[in-house]
Parts: C-alpha cells; sequence; structure tokens
C-alpha cells in the first residue's frame, strides 16, 4: 500500500521514534485500556513451551512479556522496537517482575537484522498501519519466519468504528490546520480485503482474520485525551509544542466530540480492530 505523496519516510520514522520514546512509560501505565485486544491476539497466536517468537514494534513489550510466559519452558521472544526508548522501559519492567526469556533489540520492522527462518512466530500488535512501506515489514516477517510458522498481528478496524481514535482525530481537525504532507492512515487496513490481500502479496496462505472489540470508560475528556496521547507517539510529539491556548484549545474540543459517548458520569468509547493470523 502507497504512502501519500511527498511523504518523508526517514522524517516520519525519527518523529515516531522520539515520541514514543517521550512516551513510554505512559504508554506502558495504559496497557490496561487494550488488555483485551492483547488476550485475543496472543489467543489466536496458539503459542505453546520451547516456541520462539519475535514482537515487531513491541514496545514496553506488554505482548512480549505475555509471549514469554506462553513459550515457557524452553522458548524465549525478541522484542523490537525503533525506540530504544520504549525497549528499554519494557525490559526494565520485565526485570522486575521477574520475566524470563525475554530480549529486547532497537531494529526497525522494514529491514530486519535477523537471519532467515529463525522463528515460529511473528507478533505485531498495532503496528503494520504504522510502517511507511507495510510490504517490506511483511516481507521481512515471511523471511525470519520458520515454513509453517505465523504471522499474528492486529490493526484498527474502519474509523466509523473506531471512536477511541477517531474522536481525538476530529478534535485535532476541529482544532488545527490540516498538516502540509498527511501521515499514513491507521485505518488504512481496516478493511478485511485490504487485509487480506497485503498479507497474499507478501506471500502468506491461510490468512484467517477475526474482529476484536472492546470498550474503554474514561471518567473525563481529559481523561481520554492523555489514554490518546499516550498511544499516539508520532502524533503526541507534534502536538507537545503547540502553545498553551492551542492546547486548551484541544482540550475543549475533545470534550465536545465526546459526548456522544456519554455513560452514567462518565464516557465509554469503543473501538473495533481486527485480528489477523497468517502462514508462511
Amino acid at each position: 500500500m502507497s504512502t501519500p505523496a511527498q511523504f518523508d519516510t526517514r522524517r516520519f520514522k525519527a518523529q515516531e521514534r522520539s515520541g514514543f520514546n517521550r512516551i513510554a512509560a505512559a504508554y506502558a501505565d495504559t496497557a490496561h485500556l487494550r488488555a483485551e485486544l492483547a488476550s485475543a491476539l496472543l489467543a489466536h497466536a496458539g503459542l505453546s513451551p520451547g516456541q520462539q517468537v519475535l514482537d515487531l514494534a513491541s514496545g514496553p513489550g506488554l505482548l512480549a512479556r505475555d509471549a514469554a510466559a506462553h513459550v515457557a519452558p524452553g522458548g524465549w521472544v525478541l522484542a523490537t522496537d525503533i525506540a530504544e526508548g520504549m525497549l528499554a522501559e519494557g525490559l526494565a519492567r520485565a526485570a522486575a517482575e521477574g520475566c524470563h526469556g525475554l530480549a529486547g533489540v532497537a531494529a526497525d520492522a522494514e529491514h530486519l537484522c535477523l537471519p532467515d527462518a529463525r522463528f515460529d512466530r511473528v507478533l505485531a500488535g498495532l503496528a503494520l498501519f504504522m510502517f511507511p512501506h507495510p510490504g517490506l515489514a511483511l516481507g521481512e516477517a515471511r523471511r525470519v519466519l520458520r515454513r509453517g510458522g505465523r504471522l499474528v498481528l492486529s490493526v484498527w478496524g474502519p474509523r466509523d468504528q473506531v471512536a477511541l481514535i477517531a474522536r481525538a482525530q476530529d478534535a485535532i481537525a476541529a482544532t488545527l490546520p490540516p498538516p502540509k504532507v498527511q501521515r499514513p492512515s491507521v485505518f488504512r487496513f481496516g478493511d478485511e480485503a485490504v487485509l487480506t490481500a497485503a498479507l497474499h502479496e507478501a506471500g502468506f496462505s491461510d490468512v484467517r482474520i477475526e474482529p476484536c472489540r472492546f470498550a474503554c470508560h474514561f471518567d473525563t475528556p481529559e481523561d481520554y485525551w492523555q489514554a490518546f496521547l499516550s498511544l499516539a507517539g508520532g502524533v503526541s510529539e507534534a502536538l507537545a509544542g503547540l502553545p498553551g491556548e492551542r492546547q486548551q484549545a484541544l482540550v475543549a474540543a475533545v470534550a465536545e466530540a465526546l459526548e456522544s459517548h456519554r455513560e452514567g458520569t462518565g464516557y465509554r468509547v469503543d473501538a473495533l480492530c481486527l485480528i489477523a493470523s497468517a502462514q508462511a
């Protein structure tokens, strides 16, 4: 799938790396909001003791730490991410939890410095849409998988079914001028047919896709906004330099966008993800 015209891949990756490094702790602290999705992805992965697993765009190792428990004893997990600060956060938390069988290395998913046919499973939670050239990342995932191994990933569904992200985007669009160069859409694989085609084009077979719906609950619009900023590294980095009045205007726009999601004294914001599994 192509990226926007005039898109600067190197600049985009640098901003993503800087942003995710800055929000590493906050990203890990909000993991509970996506726990249902993480559990569903791992269930589809079918992990078992002794397997060797690669986790792409691992961030602070939320999937990787749970995966390590599933492949013990005898197995191990390699967590990779372009943001080394995220990996360091995850490895520190893993050590504090007594997690074994987990290692981490800073790596670009589109250019993995790893041998062919090395892993039984490759995981990629909420990651594929962030890669400027997702076909390269899928090709690398297939290359490092053993024959018969599986790639298991999650992506956001269609925009109109992912209020968790869309409401923040609505607030940004209502407050700020459009960017000179559009970022790749986080919803670009929300169509099952598009996702299936991308996996087939990369050489995968036996593609299986299942929906995963979950809801997040927030006490205030500010809580929702901070949770969004703790999830979107590159966007968070871009917004961090805005003056105070613009920041306040964004929060006000978020409150307006969330009105239709009121439930009791707080807010319920739904999301749909697609979980795909494919054989190398």
